[in-house]
């Protein structure tokens, strides 16, 4: 906890953003943060609340000691801070700038709607670590001679790979694209978390012992069976990348794309890669339809502004949620509430209630989106369709699980009945004794902070598995 009074008597404050007709002309991160001071005062709103459920598990995955840096941050120890928040989150500067914050959700303060600014303050905190050179590489004492391959460079590979490194296993990240991090670096645009933070945590990691292949599609350009037998254990933390496909009547016409394809071709250019595809998507000077109403799905809004896009409308199936939760029926889980991201504040229009029926078109482009209202059963109600003005159409509905040709087709791994790696979520092990599983290719579709979870406690199950024992965390 911060101060005792403190969240009698400061008012809860959180970090500011640059104007919407400013950032929309670049594509670096735009939030303007607190100063030292403030963030200081914000720890300490902390409340003495008796039960702490913002580190428990409706809260935070990692469960970060919140409580503890809050009030380590209050008593200007932001060293001290660091090194507590290290112990549980191996990156809060990703968590601290992209996670949604369900620990904010299930703080007691949110019982009265003004929590504890709990991810300004964990940014503040990965910030001040970083550029007071307190991140630095941590080198095992010894290696154990084991060898462990980690298949995919996301969230979970890197939580995974950098505490195996740790723990003094010879660690190498296997991962298809040119540089590391997964959805991290193609799927999450720069400005929300700029692709520096991943540059330096490689880096240290590079550091720490952990050897990267790039451009190594494992199941494609190296076989499962040449990785399986040339180490003592292999993690797939491939992630979940097979999108959901709506089946959608004119899904085959010019200008109707998934929303991941969009994202990553952007965050290439971005990232000043040159083996970005010539079929460049570009938003700038169309109207734009974006149906989804996840993260996704505002990405792609905030990306189309940011390309120059005339108009850009958001269709959700679901009904207008309320503006406050009821706080006895959902407290301290995650509430499901209007909310309105940074990206929609630019000027998206959002459209509820609305069934896409399929998209229309002339000499072979979209022209058109046609919808409908929606009943209380999500169908689409007679007489009440509307068309919407469409140049782009980008589909986000989300990823049915990972992709079975390649990697998971040869590896002969169990899956699940929705077609997830078959893994429980105490030794993370397959079907296959040598092979685990953790991250969204494990659990389906979820946040970074589940992924970063998976990673850490994978790595202490196979450290389990390679030496009987282990002092790795969970």
């Amino acid at each position: 906890m911060g101060k005792v009074t403190g969240f009698l008597e400061i008012e809860r404050q959180e970090a500011r953003y640059q104007p919407a007709s400013d950032r929309i002309r670049h594509f670096r991160e735009f939030t303007l943060p607190l100063s030292d001071a403030e963030v200081s005062k914000q720890a300490a709103r902390c409340m003495d609340c008796g039960i702490p459920f913002c580190h428990g598990p409706q809260g935070c995955p990692v469960n970060n000691q919140i409580p503890d840096w809050n009030d380590l941050v209050y008593a200007d120890d932001w060293e001290e801070a660091s090194r507590n928040l290290h112990s549980t989150n191996n990156f809060p500067e990703f968590t601290g700038r992209i996670c949604p914050a369900p620990c904010e959700e299930a703080c007691t303060l949110n019982l009265e709607n003004i929590p504890v600014a709990i991810k300004t303050v964990e940014q503040a905190i990965a910030d001040k670590a970083i550029a007071n050179g307190w991140v630095k590489p941590e080198p095992p004492d010894q290696k154990t001679g084991r060898s462990v391959a980690i298949v995919g460079s996301g969230p979970a590979g890197l939580a995974a790979a950098q505490q195996l490194a740790r723990a003094g296993h010879d660690v190498h990240v296997y991962e298809r694209e040119p540089k590391a991090g997964g959805l991290l670096r193609y799927g999450i645009p720069d400005f929300k978390m700029e692709k520096k933070h991943i540059d330096l945590r490689v880096k240290q990691m590079e550091g720490e012992g952990v050897t990267f292949h790039y451009g190594v599609n494992v199941g494609v350009t190296k076989t499962v069976d040449e990785l399986v037998a040339g180490h003592d254990a292999v993690l797939f933390a491939g992630g979940a990348e097979d999108p959901r496909d709506p089946q959608l009547p004119g899904m085959e016409l010019q200008g109707v794309h998934y929303a991941m394809p969009f994202l990553v071709q952007q965050n290439r250019r971005v990232g000043g890669e040159r083996n970005v595809p010539e079929a460049h998507v570009d938003a700038g000077g169309k109207h734009v339809v974006v149906i989804g109403g996840g993260d996704t799905a505002s990405d792609c809004v905030g990306t189309s502004f940011r390309q120059g896009a005339i108009t850009v409308t958001q269709i959700d199936i679901r009904p207008v949620p309320p503006k406050v939760e009821d706080k006895l029926m959902t407290w301290p889980y995650w509430p499901m509430k209007f909310r309105t991201s940074s990206s929609q504040a630019e000027g998206a229009e959002r459209e509820f209630s609305a069934v896409t029926l399929g998209m229309e078109g002339r000499n072979g482009k979209v022209t058109g989106l046609k919808c409908a209202r929606a009943d209380a059963k999500r169908q689409p109600i007679a007489g009440t369709e509307f068309v919407l003005k469409a140049d782009l159409v980008f589909i986000a509905l989300g990823f049915r699980g990972p992709v079975f040709k390649g990697l998971l087709e040869q590896s002969g791994v169990a899956l699940d009945k929705k077609g997830n790696v078959l893994a429980d979520e105490m030794s993370y092990v397959t079907s296959n004794p040598k092979v685990f599983a953790a991250g969204d290719m494990r659990r389906g579709q979820s946040l970074v902070v589940w992924a970063i979870r998976e990673g850490r406690q994978a790595a202490h199950a196979i450290d389990s598995f390679l030496m009987g024992s282990t002092t790795l965390p969970r």
